[in-house]
């Protein structure tokens, strides 16, 4: 049985934690989390080892990073970039209760909670979070370090690009992309393609603003350039 740390000590890290619990496919051996104050605690009984950069003297571990939330969803690729491990150093966690069809994909570093579906040749790359009761139907595409939010449903063919958070509850219209680090927010209708780096919300969805700071910093460094 392979040996994992849960980079993150926050509310996704722990449900992390109770999913790989529930698989026993691995051993949980503790968080890591940049908070001093958590070092040499217990969250659900779970030991906090010490800062995230603890994976490089546990070679033997494998890890996942569960970090984000809809105030900086650019964590994690942040820390993915920062640790600079290699891809087979990634577990992929996934729920007993998890629905993952056979022609489906799941990458390295990627985590399927509770309860979620995949159901014909969908695609989820690394550092993905799906958190629980996701539906993802035929051929979705869901790209690195994207995060679906509990209950978030994606018609067929759509696509999450890079960085992309679909709230809670929300929609997404079969064939439609929602571009690298925008947002959708919580119970939105997702009609039409909406373009990186933006916050939209509502049913019908609209543009609201500009996506916040770390996350337009992404989109930077993907597109090389200012983002407009």
């Amino acid at each position: 049985m392979s040996a994992l740390l849960i980079v993150g000590a926050g509310g996704f890290a722990r449900e992390t934690a109770q999913a790989v619990h529930d698989a026993g496919d691995l051993k949980l051996l503790g968080h890591l989390d940049d908070n001093a104050a958590l070092h040499g605690t217990e969250v659900d009984g779970v030991p906090v080892l010490g800062g995230c950069d603890l994976v490089h003297d546990r070679p033997e571990a494998r890890v996942v990073i569960c970090v984000g939330n809809p105030g900086d969803y650019a964590a994690r690729a942040r820390l993915v970039r920062r640790l600079g491990l290699p891809a087979e150093r990634y577990a992929t966690v996934v729920h007993p209760t998890a629905a993952v069809s056979r022609t489906s994909s799941v990458g390295p570093g990627s985590v399927l909670l509770a309860h979620c579906a995949l159901t014909a040749a969908v695609r989820v790359g690394a550092h993905v979070a799906v958190m629980p009761h996701v539906v993802l139907t035929h051929d979705d595409v869901v790209e690195d370090c994207a995060t679906l939010a509990s209950g978030a449903r994606l018609g067929g063919g759509a696509r999450l690009e890079r960085g992309a958070y679909v709230g809670s509850g929300a929609l997404v219209r079969e064939g439609t992309t929602v571009g690298a680090w925008s947002l959708v927010g919580m119970g939105s209708t997702v009609l039409g393609d909406v373009p990186p780096g933006e916050v939209w919300a509502g049913s019908p969805a609209r543009r609201l603003r500009a996506a916040a700071a770390p996350a337009l910093d992404e989109l930077t460094r993907t597109t090389g350039g200012p983002v407009a």
